[in-house]
């Protein structure tokens, strides 16, 4: 079994920051990538960000230039470094394990409001 453990979610102002982490444990032999999803009341679920084992990242338009992931494989660890926040990127923020299979975290609460 796989679990993800998230953190760094919260309230914060427009034009904020905060960095979201999430580390991987359990029966984790070969994590290919890692990644982030948000979804927000009535809507679906989207990618945000996701990132390779090499290291190579992709991003979603709506985020590209204000977000950055990044991993540490030795920690089975991702984190996504959300800057220049607007209330559109209010949502429940979940992190995504593939190992051929997508594990999921519970998701964790961000909210941009003045």
């Amino acid at each position: 079994q796989v679990q993800l453990a998230e953190s760094g979610g919260g309230l914060v102002q427009p034009g904020g920051s905060l960095r979201l982490s999430c580390e991987a444990s359990g029966n984790i032999h070969s994590i290919l990538t890692m990644g982030w999803y948000r979804q927000a009341p009535g809507k679906k679920r989207e990618l945000v960000a996701t990132i390779t084992r090499g290291g190579s990242a992709r991003y979603a338009d709506s985020v590209k230039g204000r977000f950055t992931i990044s991993r540490d494989n030795a920690k089975s660890t991702v984190y996504l470094q959300m800057n220049s926040l607007k209330p559109e990127d209010s949502a429940v923020y979940l992190c995504n394990v593939y190992m051929l299979i997508d594990f999921w975290g519970q998701g964790t609460q961000v909210t941009v409001s003045s």
